[in-house]
């Protein structure tokens, strides 16, 4: 694993130092790159700290115990999913085996963690359908 580009920050040394034991069954490894995480022999679950928080984008948001995450489903025949945080800053992405661990396991384990240490940008998920258009002034 990689490190991101601002490991470094104190939030992800206060969420990594905390990182369980366990998640969705898959018992934590040893990573040797700051801010980083790992569950499951072979990893079913990688986390990276310290990543650029994300702007608007297409992926879908969806919001878990108070954190938004942004769900990249585009590796879904390799049984993958990436999750990142929405709204938070700095940004904590998962690359997730969804057939070893759950999304929701994810997000509860690391939820509090990042409610905790991760501050919100005010950036919260909204839908297409939340959005209601300009009315069309008539002629």
């Amino acid at each position: 694993m990689q490190p991101a580009k601002d490991a470094n920050n104190p939030a992800c040394a206060e969420i990594t130092s905390r990182l369980p034991k366990t998640i969705s069954g898959q018992e934590r490894r040893w990573t040797d790159a700051q801010s980083t995480g790992a569950w499951g022999d072979p990893s079913a679950i990688l986390m990276t700290c310290g990543l650029e928080t994300p702007g608007p984008s297409t992926l879908p948001c969806r919001a878990f115990d108070g954190v938004d995450w942004l769900v990249d489903e585009s590796q879904a025949s390799e049984n993958r999913y990436t999750l990142t945080t929405f709204g938070r800053s700095p940004a904590i992405q998962v690359y997730l085996d969804y057939q070893a661990a759950s999304s929701a396991d994810v997000a509860q384990a690391l939820g509090p963690l990042i409610r905790s240490y991760l501050p919100a940008t005010g950036a919260v998920c909204t839908s297409a359908s939340d959005a209601t258009a300009a009315p069309t002034p008539t002629p």
